[in-house]
């Protein structure tokens, strides 16, 4: 679900031009969608990979999760995610983009005490940036409508 204030208004964006600009100045960077990361850490977990994917992604000097929520979190995905924050904490760095508030990310990892664990380490030495405003897919298809003169 987009609302007008957090659809499409450049998150996703952002966070790659920060992580295009960290692998001009010679850092190591990955970016993923949070979906499609568990999805291949679950299936790193079955064929015998998962150690090593997690090594890779914690040796990583800038992560970039992109689309964090609105999806509940299974188990799984909790325990994922708690290990690579850990692995990264004051260590490296983290991007995560969201249309949900901040308040909102506890409800969506679900266990308590996991969510505990994770927002003490994602969120309280982090930078926030709240971006506002029109979907900027929305301003790029009324400029493409507009008749050439």
């Amino acid at each position: 679900h987009c609302d007008a204030v957090s659809c499409g208004v450049g998150k996703s964006w952002l966070a790659c031009a920060l992580g295009n600009k960290a692998c001009r100045d010679d850092f190591s960077v990955a970016y993923h969608r949070v979906p499609r990361l568990f999805a291949a850490l679950a299936l790193g977990r079955a064929d015998g990979r998962y150690t090593k994917m997690l090594r890779a992604i914690a040796r990583l000097d800038l992560l970039i999760l992109d689309d964090w929520g609105p999806e509940p979190l299974d188990a799984d995905q909790r325990r994922d995610l708690l290990e690579i924050v850990e692995d990264r904490y004051e260590s490296r760095s983290i991007i995560v983009t969201s249309q949900l508030p901040v308040d909102r990310w506890y409800e969506i990892i679900g266990n308590p005490t996991i969510a505990d664990a994770i927002l003490d380490r994602l969120v309280h030495n982090a930078y926030r940036i709240e971006l506002k405003g029109e979907s900027l897919r929305k301003q790029k298809q009324t400029a493409q409508d507009q008749p050439v003169s």
